[in-house]
């Protein structure tokens, strides 16, 4: 399908093939950039690891710097150059630019003239701006507005942020607000001599913005600098940095890089406390310790041990059995198990008429919509079953990998369809062991907005500690699968269980230390 095919680059060996298999490459290796390529782009990034603790809730608010400044003074500039220095995962840099005012007819044709003041506080919808950072600290999805300096309009689509470790958000009006104020852990003034503020805003509003040297001299001779000496320069005082010089000012930078790290050093120290040889173990030991002895879930489903199914479990568990076996009878569990996942949507009665006239009570869907995630990368492996008995389901795709230093889960890439916060969800991954890789998962649907008990996660084999793991942070979520198996050994592989499924899937050689919350990783 067209959207399989825009997600990751597909290099796995055809069914049949005698090629041999191929040794599996991870994006955590040292020798190599983090990067994950497609068939459009390539994506430079670092692995996020879990912003939350075993019971699922957010452990810690991002941090959150306010860079404030006349305009044209290098605030993107700082940024970007703070950014860079961290070195942090998952940042976020949020403009204030993006949050003016909608305009009425008549603010149209004034700012058509450079008549209106787009450097006065009630441009901006602070509300909007508030609402916004709130969220993205507590580590939800937002979606940013796109304004149109040329045509001084908001765009009719809207761009998604999430997962920030490290906010920047930086505009003219940054401090302007006292609600604002208090979402910002630091603040910095960035102060540059007003000369080569006028000249930096001339060069940028001509080339960029499609304005006439005479439109760009009049309104900052009319706004921009009454503004600042009104508004702007008095917010310098509220700032715990001030920048001279803005982007030049190198070592007040690397001052404020510094700052920030020591900020985050607690939470670093905690991931690094602990004898070396264990702490790669810590994420999930706590989720192995946190639900021993306790019954199953009431929110688990097995799927009824029928002849049928306990013979393709055989023929998939067995080690000698070949590659196009244990695909064609994994594909045939996957049908089954999606098939049983789908009977336990709500659905409503109905009456229908049938071609002879007479009345049939019979039963429909009563939710919105059905969309369909697969964790990659042996999640993907589910979809076709998804796509044969919903007919339109939409995809959306996670990639979680295991970092080999620490041993946690790493979120690194996610497309999810836009508007899924109304939909019912089926999470898709084919073995679930400690639960590490699907409570991330969980937490990134939560985050956009995904209802709890609308998330059904679906799995071919699971081992108690995963479902108890899963259902005891999210109570709510439904969970699913063909088997569950008792034991988890030390190396976090379920025993008896059905080896690593991606690498007996794909054809793919597993490494030495593999465990089954491991068939998201790349290849």
């Amino acid at each position: 399908s067209n959207s399989s095919a825009e997600s990751l680059d597909r290099l796995y060996p055809a069914v049949g093939s005698t090629k041999p298999p191929r040794k599996r490459t991870t994006s955590q290796c040292k020798s190599e950039p983090p990067l994950l390529r497609t068939s459009k782009r390539t994506i430079y990034t670092a692995g996020r690891p879990p912003w939350y603790n075993e019971h699922g809730t957010q452990s810690k608010e991002a941090f959150v710097i306010g860079l404030g400044g006349g305009s044209a003074s290098g605030k993107t500039t700082v940024a970007t150059m703070i950014i860079e220095a961290l070195d942090v995962p998952w940042v976020v840099l949020l403009s204030m630019d993006s949050f003016y005012k909608v305009l009425t007819k008549q603010q149209q044709e004034q700012a058509a003239s450079n008549d209106f003041n787009f450097d006065h506080p009630d441009a901006f919808d602070f509300d909007l701006i508030i609402a916004t950072l709130k969220k993205l600290k507590q580590g939800k999805s937002v979606k940013i507005p796109i304004y149109d300096f040329t045509t001084h309009s908001r765009k009719k689509e809207w761009k998604t942020l999430y997962g920030a470790n490290v906010i920047i958000f930086e505009g003219i009006m940054a401090f302007a607000d006292k609600e604002l104020l208090k979402l910002l852990d630091l603040k910095i003034f960035v102060d540059t001599d007003s000369d080569i503020r006028l000249v930096r805003r001339l060069r940028r509003d001509i080339s960029e913005r499609g304005r006439d040297i005479e439109g760009v001299i009049k309104q900052y001779n009319k706004f921009v600098k009454p503004a600042f000496d009104q508004y702007i320069q008095p917010t310098m005082r509220l700032a715990d940095i001030v920048v001279p010089r803005g982007s030049g000012n190198t070592v007040a930078i690397d001052l404020i890089v510094q700052h920030v790290h020591s900020q985050l050093e607690e939470v670093r120290a905690a991931r690094s406390l602990g004898d070396l040889l264990t702490v790669c173990l810590v994420f999930r030991a706590a989720l192995a310790s946190a639900h021993q002895c306790h019954p199953l879930p009431q929110t688990l489903s097995v799927l009824k041990s029928t002849p049928q199914v306990r013979g393709m479990h055989t023929i998939i568990r067995n080690k000698e059995t070949s590659r196009d076996e244990f695909i064609f009878y994994s594909k045939r569990l996957m049908r089954l198990l999606i098939e049983h996942a789908l009977s336990l949507l709500p659905f409503q009665s109905c009456t229908v008429q049938t071609p002879q006239g007479h009345d049939y009570e019979g039963r429909t869907y009563s939710g919105k919509q059905i969309t369909g995630v697969s964790i990659l990368r042996a999640g993907e492996t589910m979809e076709p079953a998804l796509r044969a008995v919903c007919k339109d389901v939409r995809i959306g795709t996670i990639l979680i990998q295991t970092n080999c230093n620490t041993g946690e889960p790493e979120l690194h890439y996610l497309r999810l369809p836009k508007d899924i916060s109304e939909d019912h969800v089926i999470l898709m991954d084919c073995t679930v062991s400690t639960g590490a890789a699907a409570m991330m998962a969980v937490r990134v649907l939560l985050d956009h907005d995904v209802p709890e008990d609308k998330i059904f996660l679906l799995s071919l084999l699971m081992a108690e500690m995963g479902v108890h793991s899963v259902a005891y942070a999210f109570p709510r979520v439904k969970i699913i699968t063909t088997a569950v198996d008792k034991k988890v050994n030390d190396l976090f592989r379920i025993i008896p269980g059905i080896g690593n499924f991606g690498d007996r899937y794909f054809g793919t050689d597993a490494p030495p230390d593999w465990s089954d919350d491991e068939d998201a990783l790349s290849t």
